[in-house]
């Protein structure tokens, strides 16, 4: 996993999801073939908005129960919280402007 991207877990999805500056979560699995396709692009946007957004994903088979609780039916799915609160989704397989104007809605 590339160093500017953030591995959530149960351990710390709450702490790493409640803090001011957004986060932009990537619920994904690793036999996901969308989830392969749209990393790149979140890769290449966490260097991007480096100190401006955050970037985490949250393996779904791994994290079964964070998964339940956001109501994830499909992946790949991007949630974008801020303090703690989910602002924004993007469901399925999207290109890279998509995502880009998802987090342009939510960084000053």
């Amino acid at each position: 996993m590339p160093e500017n991207i953030i591995v959530l877990d149960e351990a710390n999805f709450d702490q790493e999801t409640s803090k001011e500056m957004p986060i932009v979560v990537d619920f994904w699995a690793t036999w996901c073939a969308p989830c392969r396709l749209i990393a790149p692009h979140l890769e290449a946007l966490a260097k991007e908005y480096e100190g401006r957004v955050r970037v985490g994903k949250v393996d779904v088979d791994q994290n079964g129960s964070i998964a339940t609780r956001f109501q994830i039916r499909s992946i790949p799915t991007l949630l974008v919280f801020k303090d703690g609160q989910t602002v924004d989704q993007l469901i399925g397989m999207v290109p890279k402007d998509s995502i880009q104007e998802l987090i342009d809605k939510h960084v000053s």
